[in-house]
């Protein structure tokens, strides 16, 4: 092994990706100029006023529709199938990219939750075409709070986490899965996608936006952390999960009009209830 992969193995920690000597380069130079503690500090507090500005700003023009959902977690296919026993909650929600497609898919479920942070975010969501109240319960709440699934009025077998835990800042992430634990019933499985360590997007931060370790604040005053494999099965089994399986997913990200052709790391895991 020569010295340049003996320092990206000590940087990585994991097989996803091996770093290149500009990369490792970017990594130190990340650290020489972190988030003072009170900007950090700013940043948590004002974490809803940043997102409520986001949706504000961009509307539902941002985020595309996650149409790839039933491809990745067949369960979905599964517990779609059954409008009079399944219950889906999207936590996390955003403008609804995930409900949407599914029920634009034929997709049935007896109810589905959704929840968010960002109030403007909640408005987007209610003001879709298929947003219907008998059958949707959308809510503003923040995830990392005691009794934030209170409006949660019945049993639920299906949760989804995607690209969510990664904005909360990491030391609230035990109560984020503690909290989804409680709000499933014995046998509900919770879906997670999210940033991996090394993603594209990290390596392209630039000094003056990292907060901690593998914390990133970006330029809207959004957040953004990157995992590793070894934590989320970490966090979620010690919130009393079974880590059924627990994976990075490499994709590429490609905009023909913008000449964009990435590669991007994210970290993909089923976990059930037991």
């Amino acid at each position: 092994m020569t010295e340049l992969q003996s320092e990206s193995e000590i940087l990585l920690g994991h097989v996803a990706k091996r770093l290149t000597k500009e990369e490792i380069e970017r990594i130190k130079a990340q650290n020489s100029r972190l988030v003072s503690e009170f900007r950090a500090n700013q940043l948590e507090k004002d974490a809803k006023k940043h997102w409520d500005l986001f949706y504000k700003r961009n509307n539902t023009k941002f985020f595309k529709d996650r149409h790839w959902t039933t491809r990745e977690f067949d369960e979905l296919l599964g517990l779609g199938s059954d409008e009079n026993k399944n219950v889906l909650f999207e936590i996390g929600c955003g403008v609804g990219n995930l409900i949407y497609p599914l029920l634009e898919d034929g997709l049935k479920f007896r109810k589905i939750f959704a929840c968010d942070l960002s109030s403007k975010a909640v408005e987007l969501t209610k003001n879709h075409v298929l947003y219907d109240i008998e059958k949707i319960k959308v809510f503003q709440t923040d995830i990392t709070t005691d009794d934030c699934f209170a409006e949660v009025d019945c049993s639920v077998n299906l949760a989804t986490l995607i690209f969510v835990l990664c904005a909360v800042h990491p030391q609230k992430f035990k109560m984020v899965a503690q909290n989804i634990y409680n709000v499933l019933e014995i046998g509900g499985v919770l879906l997670f996608r999210d940033y991996g360590l090394y993603d594209m997007a990290q390596l392209r931060f630039k000094p003056g936006h990292k907060i901690a370790d593998n914390f990133y604040m970006r330029q809207d005053g959004t957040r953004s952390y990157y995992f590793s494999i070894e934590e989320v099965t970490e966090l979620f089994q010690s919130a009393g999960f079974q880590v059924s399986t627990c994976e990075y997913i490499q994709r590429r990200t490609v905009n023909f009009k913008d000449n964009i052709d990435v590669p991007r790391i994210f970290v993909q895991a089923k976990l059930k209830k037991v």
